[in-house]
């Protein structure tokens, strides 16, 4: 099988539990564009928090905010904000329990706190750079939305018409849950980018570890669960690899014949 694009997540996929990731997979995205195959992050994270990343590995083009944001080559291909009432309803939720959002725009990114404790430590874990205080003029920017420390009030944010839970796949003290449309996903993404590049679904291969790869795993050609991936995910993709913490993505790349 010829393949022309691999799409990648980060978190669990690229990047292991110590905020590392390893040589190997630096090496594999190497031979992958060597061979001419176009690589992008494909990421629930914002934008600006996956710099690093792309400028380690030379990345130009990635899948942002669950599908809600994309670029080729540094040009965005098209962006969704949210509906402005769907994040008023979410706000609503979360100020009738204990619960916390992460709200992102495109250009900053948001918590409903800045001084809750798991706030504090969810930014700690997700690594993220910058931050301010959420304020209503711009529920209308809005392109993700994270909930955190999520318990009695679970039930509550999956009644949101449209809309499904994916749990954060981070080391955390509480639950965190993404606010994934289902209209707008990882999978959503892939399948308007690859139309945008002229590629067919056979021709692209995506690594994945959490429930919100699901969709963009069934849509590839050649769909791979981390070894460490979510048991509910391995029933959609194509075949398991070893974990991050083990080549997985050299290894599952190596199995199809892209690296050596």
């Amino acid at each position: 099988m010829s393949y022309r694009a691999i799409f990648l997540d980060i978190d669990g996929t690229i990047i292991k539990p110590d905020h590392t990731y390893d040589a190997s997979t630096k090496e594999a995205i190497r031979q992958a564009k060597a061979a001419g195959i176009e690589v992008f992050l494909c990421t629930g994270r914002p934008l600006m928090d996956i710099v690093n990343l792309t400028n380690d590995f030379g990345i130009t083009s990635s899948i942002t905010y669950n599908g809600s944001y994309a670029m080729h080559e540094n040009e965005m291909i098209f962006k969704a904000a949210m509906r402005k009432e769907d994040v008023e309803r979410m706000i609503s939720i979360s100020c009738q329990g204990e619960s916390e959002l992460a709200l992102y725009t495109t250009e900053n990114n948001y918590f409903t706190s800045l001084k809750d404790a798991h706030v504090i430590y969810f930014s700690k874990v997700s690594q993220m750079k910058e931050f301010k205080l959420f304020t209503e003029d711009v529920a209308d920017q809005i392109v993700a939305a994270t909930a955190i420390n999520v318990f009695d009030s679970k039930g509550d944010f999956s009644l949101i018409e449209g809309y499904q839970l994916s749990k954060v796949n981070i080391k955390h003290s509480t639950e965190s849950y993404d606010l994934i449309r289902t209209s707008v996903n990882k999978g959503e993404a892939v399948k308007k980018m690859i139309a945008h590049l002229n590629l067919s679904p056979s021709e692209v291969i995506a690594f994945g570890d959490g429930m919100n790869d699901k969709e963009m795993l069934q849509f590839a050609g050649a769909g791979v669960a981390m070894g460490n991936a979510d048991s509910m995910l391995v029933p959609y993709a194509d075949f398991q690899t070893t974990t991050v913490e083990e080549n997985g993505i050299f290894n599952g790349l190596k199995k199809l014949g892209v690296v050596n």
